[in-house]
């Protein structure tokens, strides 16, 4: 036989040794696929050895049980077609946890399916389903921490580099499904997640983590969607979120809300933003909180997002932008923390439908401005059916509240309320209402800088304006337009108005153009 033959066929036959010696199939460590036999010990053998010299642990066909497994480096987690990973329903199979790196969480979350910490080249894969059997694991206190220390999330991943979840399947966590917390290196790709088993079912929670990918997911929760947080002074930084679809009874789309760290070079297209299948809620509402929320109250920073190609259906309000002042530490000895900055946003090419009639909201605090955010190419149609009896000329602040879409109830004014702001640019804007609603289209107040340009929208002619400045700088308004006939196109409240523009607008379907003192106002172009 020739030489060249022969080694190539000593090549292959020692590649094929090689490669069946990298699969861990968990059966020949004794698991059983019963549905009923406890199989922590063999599956965690098998991670184990797996991690010796790499390669794949493979769960064939069946279903699985299992407490707490700790995931090691260089493993690869296989799910076949026909397999189910269950989560045991007894809390004493779970092994608890207290990572190295303290964030807000670590003193009363301490159970999970799935754990890694400071490990590397993780990733699971397959058709296959993890399912935690969350509704097992009762509240049974208001209180915290009691309330949630007893509930494992299905993947906990802490420090840890070069992690892979794609294609499978992930159902019913006690918690959170996943939390990856300061992780670097994180692609998430082609999973489905359902969590409507108990409190506090996000879909996926990335927390201070950098160099992040998720896209082609689809996920139906009854909390959070795809949200970005921090709960330690980690940043989450350098994400790219895409080609999703997520239904949530909360917030959809997320970022802040826990925000000790800060927030940078974000980017989230092409997403779809639904009701969810579940009418049933524990939190929030059955069309969904809000589609999108970005907000810091604990002292982080958010700059630099960029959210485009966006379609939302239903939820109480499409847009929700907030700079406040909780103040929450992460850890008992931690410095309170100062208040953030939000700036450098732009969002673009939403359209929203069968949203309800809160409206949506660009808001800071005193002395904290909300800056530089710019719309543009965004078309959103409310539910309207508000009267003069159901809202209030001016939210209170709530500075240092919990930040929700729906803190103040229905907003002064039914498309978007701008409150202690610098810099915010509307280009290309259509807002139109079901249903008669009495409020104005846009009210600012302490805003220096609002540029408006292209803004076509419904407004009733019980409304107090079409527009109302409330101590704004520097305010310009182009080439816009009411499509229903109402009495005033700009009300100027407040004493410290000042440079005042009206360029290209349309006042044809408008009995007065303005309210305020003579010459305040600045005309160029406009048709009457």
């Amino acid at each position: 036989m020739n030489k060249k033959i022969i080694i190539f066929y000593l090549i292959s036959v020692s590649l094929y040794a090689q490669t069946r010696n990298s699969i861990f199939n968990i059966k020949d460590f004794g698991a059983k696929g019963d549905g009923i036999t406890l199989n922590t010990k063999a599956i965690q053998k098998a991670i184990d050895k797996c991690s010796e010299s790499g390669g794949t642990v493979l769960v064939p066909a069946g279903k699985y049980l299992t407490g707490s497994l700790d995931l090691k480096s260089n493993v690869n987690i296989y799910l076949s077609s026909g397999s189910m990973i269950l989560g045991s329903t007894n809390i004493k199979n779970y092994k608890g946890h207290k990572p190295e790196l303290e964030s807000y969480n670590d003193y009363f979350l301490r159970y999970s399916l799935f754990y890694a910490e400071k490990s590397e080249n993780i990733s699971f894969d397959g058709s296959g389903t993890i399912d935690g059997q969350g509704k097992a694991f009762k509240v049974k206190t208001k209180k915290k921490p009691e309330r949630y220390e007893n509930r494992p999330f299905v993947f906990r991943f802490v420090e840890c580099k070069n992690i892979s979840v794609k294609n499978i399947m992930l159902k019913n966590s006690a918690m959170w499904m996943e939390q990856y917390l300061a992780c670097e290196g994180l692609t998430i790709r082609g999973i489905k997640v359902f969590n409507h088993a108990n409190q506090n079912n996000d879909m996926m929670d990335i927390d201070g983590c950098k160099n992040v990918i998720i896209s082609d997911c689809t996920g139906d929760t009854d909390d959070d969607g795809i949200t970005l947080k921090s709960t330690s002074p980690k940043s989450v930084e350098d994400v790219v979120i895409t080609n999703c679809i997520i239904s949530s009874h909360c917030n959809a789309i997320k970022i802040g809300t826990e925000s000790t760290g800060d927030f940078k070079n974000i980017t989230i297209s092409n997403m779809v933003v639904k009701p969810s299948s579940v009418k049933q809620v524990i939190y929030g509402s059955p069309e969904g909180t809000s589609g999108i929320t970005l907000a810091t109250v604990d002292g982080g920073n958010i700059e630099g997002v960029t959210i485009s190609n966006i379609r939302i259906d239903g939820p109480e309000v499409p847009i929700f932008l907030r700079l406040g002042n909780r103040g929450r530490k992460y850890k008992d000895d931690a410095a309170s923390p100062k208040v953030g900055e939000f700036k450098n946003v732009n969002i673009s090419n939403v359209v929203a439908d069968n949203v309800k009639s809160i409206g949506c909201s660009i808001t800071g605090i005193p002395g904290h401005h909300i800056e530089n955010i710019s719309l543009s190419n965004i078309i959103i149609n409310y539910s309207g059916g508000v009267n003069k009896n159901e809202y209030k000329d001016e939210a209170p602040e709530l500075e240092n509240n919990y930040p929700e879409g729906t803190m103040w109830g229905n907003l002064p004014s039914y498309g978007f309320y701008v409150r202690h702001a610098e810099s915010i640019s509307f280009n290309n804007i259509e807002l139109n209402y079901e249903k008669k609603d009495v409020r104005p289209v846009i009210v600012c107040e302490d805003v220096n800088g609002i540029y408006l340009s292209g803004l076509k929208a419904e407004c009733d002619n019980e409304a107090k304006s079409f527009l109302i400045f409330s101590d704004v700088r520097n305010g310009k308004v182009y080439d816009s337009e009411s499509t229903t006939g109402t009495n005033l196109f700009l009300d100027l409240e407040g004493d410290k108005n000042s440079n005042i523009k009206l360029s290209g607008n349309d006042f044809t379907n408008f009995r007065k153009i303005y309210n305020g003192p003579k010459g305040m106002v600045k005309f160029e172009g406009n048709f009457q």
